[in-house]
């Protein structure tokens, strides 16, 4: 089966009896050999010697005066960062422990972004591991990498955003591509490659460029393909089987339940939920809706079992596609657990 996602982590995790991703001291390594914490020309002996102690036994504890010795404030507070997620996954274990933890109390989500992004990341790269479906993985990179939609000709395509900009600033061509643009020499047009059944194949070679496209209409593939790593996102979590499917519209009067999953559908969702006037330019954000239902209506709260849970996908006004997958872990309605 294809390898994939190879800088993503996961060959440096231990994978548990029950089946979470143990943390190991290579995977904390990882973490404090970001290019944030590692010594540049200009760091002190103290930082130099913190820096190569964490290296020899990323698990040390590191008290606030050998912090406080490295003297510039940027890279104390960096190492804060990184330590305190260390510390973080340390006490949970695992990073789906750790990544669960992170949504459970109210309040500001205590780690960056960009740490629960790689998170999630591994864990995908996870409940996907032995797949032959390349058009999965590439849907997956929704849980992790926010998206450019373009919406034309009856089409929903989403791009990298990342890849997006970065053709746009630059052709594809980095520094040189961005003095080429200040000197209003064209560029050349980069149009990218939209996965279809029949070329899908070309994802395994191009897994860590995020330079394809995913086509979500309703009732296609891509769509298909989304909803499968939906039903395993949670599944992974929360121990769970659901059936995620797509529909046009929510035609049910018996309404009970729904969840966005990005901030743009969770407002969508709540207001036309509520009655509210919903205008036009608005609803044309609306990507996608789904249907989530249980395999075992047990595992449900009791004054909504059986009956199911309506999901959405929405792009901002700039096109944008910003997955929040943390709102199927804790928004589902589901039973108290003993």
């Amino acid at each position: 089966m294809p390898d994939f996602w190879r800088d993503s982590g996961y060959h440096l995790l231990d994978p548990q009896p029950e089946g979470w991703l143990g943390i190991t001291d290579d995977f904390l390594r990882a973490y404090i050999n970001r290019p944030e914490v590692r010594p540049v020309e200009e760091s002190n002996a103290a930082e130099r010697a913190l820096h190569e102690r964490l290296l020899r036994n990323p698990r040390e504890a590191v008290s606030e005066s050998r912090l406080t010795a490295i003297g510039d404030a940027d890279a104390v507070e960096n190492y804060r960062i990184v330590l305190d997620f260390r510390d973080r996954l340390l006490r949970h274990g695992t990073v789906e422990g750790a990544y669960l933890d992170c949504f459970l109390e109210p309040g500001p989500v205590p780690v960056p972004p960009l740490f629960l992004d790689q998170i999630a990341q591994v864990v995908a790269r996870a409940f996907l591991e032995g797949t032959d479906q390349p058009l999965r993985a590439r849907a997956a990179e929704l849980l992790f990498r926010p998206q450019r939609v373009t919406v034309a000709d009856g089409h929903v395509m989403a791009a990298d955003l990342e890849t997006v900009e970065m053709y746009a600033d630059s052709g594809g061509f980095g520094s040189l591509g961005r003095l080429l643009a200040e000197a209003q020499t064209p560029l050349r047009t980069i149009e990218l490659d939209v996965l279809t059944e029949e070329n899908a194949e070309i994802y395994w070679t191009r897994d860590q460029r995020f330079d394809t496209v995913l086509n979500l209409n309703f009732a296609g593939h891509g769509l298909d393909a989304l909803c499968r790593v939906l039903e395993a996102w949670i599944s992974r979590f929360l121990y769970v089987e659901v059936s995620i499917q797509p529909v046009q519209k929510i035609s049910d009067e018996r309404w009970v339940w729904h969840i966005g999953l990005d901030a743009q559908a969770s407002k969508l969702l709540d207001d036309l939920y509520n009655g509210v006037e919903i205008g036009e330019a608005r609803l044309a954000r609306l990507l996608s809706l789904f249907r989530l239902e249980f395999r075992d209506a047990s595992v449900m709260r009791a004054d909504i079992a059986g009956r199911p849970i309506y999901l959405g996908l929405a792009m901002t006004e700039s096109s944008d596609l910003r997955l929040k997958p943390q709102n199927l872990l804790v928004n589902l309605p589901l039973a108290p657990r003993s």
